[in-house]
């Protein structure tokens, strides 16, 4: 027996940990449901989905799926891989992708998530490895939909209640990693599957660190207790001493993601053009980026990024004119008499945003506009804000993908509970330019039809677009096998190895 426990005690302390911090717990790790960046990032450890973009974010290739073809523009048929085991030994099959797949659109089953696969017209076992998925129509996002991650029939079919289900916070997927312990507001310990279909990862075990504190989290990483992160502007300009660079290497690259200030127009005070084209005219971009940013950024000028498809280099972004701002404002009823007053709500879990709030209101206030603040932790402001819509204007950033769906953000049917149309968006011009969109497959069409839902949108101001941010990731030197792309640094994680 002392033997054993030697054995054991000897392989936990020579087996290789990489230390990664969140910056608050996961709300659900199932990724049908997982919308908060912690759930979906350590979601994307466990889980496979059918598809995923090769390294290049070019080309769609087999994830679970070892091929796929187009039967018909649509019908796809996709021959899933053999040998593929669950976490707890159980066969992977296509019955699980049908599973999911009836899961995602179950009333029961609360998630921005389905509106991806509302064109789906059947979804078609053929044999255990093999499925047909019929669309009603075709559809350009019809290979993208299953990059969603897939679940366990075997699991969840008897399951009553998905959003309160156990296995949301003890999941079992399919992916390079198996959840050990989740321990809330502490850590997350995730050890390598032996089973994993590629091969077992060469890194034993992940720990995430929940650090609310971005401070906090800043110094362990200095201190080498965390191995790979992010870090803000001002941190890498002005907080790094020579050593750290001695011990971490650096990639920079522009960022799949935007910071913007967003207006409930389920509100009457937002409901006017006029205060919302006075309030983007208000504030000065560039200024956020020159201080906050330290210029690791750019203004950004809608709701597509530059270097995607659907990107409108016609639209430049608004100069900031107090003189014309006041107008406005005067002329929907606001002066210093009577000023329009309104709460921007925001989360700490991000180290900038508290700071950026405070600049938009010092600038608003430049127009008489008066702004209070209220900045909040993630988890509880994500319940009690976002969730139920309870907030004047709500400062926050989207990820998007390499082909973003408008849908999901900008049609009026995704202002539903769970959607992420959170502002209440409504426009039959934009509705209709994104379903002329959607059921077109010729690719020059979908990018003109996407630039002129940008210039509908930016015409609009649902949103104050703010800034696209430089991602600033470093690494420690005990990792080799870090293979940096335009995507980032983590293709091919389960071939890293730890010094």
């Amino acid at each position: 027996m002392k033997l054993l426990l030697l054995l054991l005690l000897s392989t936990w302390l020579i087996a290789s940990t990489l230390h990664l911090s969140a910056s608050s717990n996961p709300a659900r790790l199932n990724p049908l449901i997982a919308t908060d960046s912690a759930s979906s990032s350590i979601a994307g450890f466990l889980f496979n989905s059918l598809v995923k973009y090769d390294k290049t974010g070019q080309k769609i290739i087999g994830d679970l799926a070892e091929s796929y073809r187009f039967v018909t523009p649509t019908v796809i048929e996709f021959k899933l891989r053999r040998g593929v085991k669950w976490h707890d030994g159980r066969a992977f099959s296509a019955r699980d992708v049908l599973f999911t797949y009836n899961l995602i659109k179950s009333p029961q089953t609360i998630t921005p998530y389905a509106s991806d696969f509302r064109v789906i017209k059947n979804v078609i076992v053929i044999d255990p490895y093999t499925l047909r998925v019929v669309y009603e129509k075709p559809y350009f996002k019809a290979l993208e939909v299953w990059m969603m991650g897939i679940v366990p029939e075997h699991i969840l079919k008897s399951e009553k209640d998905i959003m309160g289900s156990k296995f949301n916070t003890r999941p079992i997927g399919t992916g390079p990693y198996t959840l050990k312990t989740l321990e809330f507001s502490k850590q997350i310990v995730l050890e390598a599957n032996p089973n994993y279909f590629e091969h077992r990862a060469k890194i034993d075990r992940i720990v995430f660190h929940v650090i609310s504190d971005p401070m906090t989290r800043f110094l362990m990483l200095k201190s080498g207790q965390i191995d790979v992160d992010g870090l803000d502007p001002m941190q890498y300009e002005r907080q790094l001493d020579p050593s750290f660079h001695t011990k971490f290497a650096t990639l920079e690259l522009p960022s799949h993601s935007y910071t913007y200030l967003g207006f409930n127009l389920r509100l009457k005070k937002f409901q006017d053009p006029r205060v919302r084209e006075a309030l983007s005219l208000a504030i000065d971009r560039q200024a956020l980026i020159d201080i906050l940013f330290f210029k690791h950024g750019n203004v950004c000028t809608g709701p597509f990024l530059p270097g995607s498809k659907g990107f409108n280099d016609e639209v430049k972004p608004p100069q900031r004119n107090l003189i014309r701002a006041k107008a406005l404002l005067k002329a929907a009823g606001y002066d210093s008499d009577h000023p329009l007053e309104f709460e921007i709500a925001t989360s700490n879990s991000n180290a900038i945003r508290p700071y950026a709030a405070e600049i938009l209101q010092r600038q608003l206030l430049d127009v008489g506009v008066k702004v209070t603040l209220r900045v909040m932790e993630w988890q509880a402001f994500l319940n009690t804000v976002v969730a139920p819509r309870k907030f004047d204007t709500v400062l926050l950033g989207w990820s998007l993908s390499l082909t973003p769906d408008p849908y999901a953000l900008w049609h009026s049917q995704s202002d539903v509970p769970g959607g992420f149309n959170l502002v209440g968006y409504h426009s039959k011009k934009a509705d209709r330019l994104i379903e002329t969109m959607e059921n077109s497959t010729d690719a020059e069409k979908i990018a003109s039809l996407q630039r002129q839902i940008f210039r509908e949108i930016v015409s609009d101001n649902p949103y104050l677009f703010l800034v696209i941010p430089n991602q600033i990731n470093v690494y420690s030197r005990h990792i080799s096998g870090i293979k940096p792309t335009i995507n980032g640094i983590w293709e091919d994680y389960i071939d890293w190895e730890k010094k």
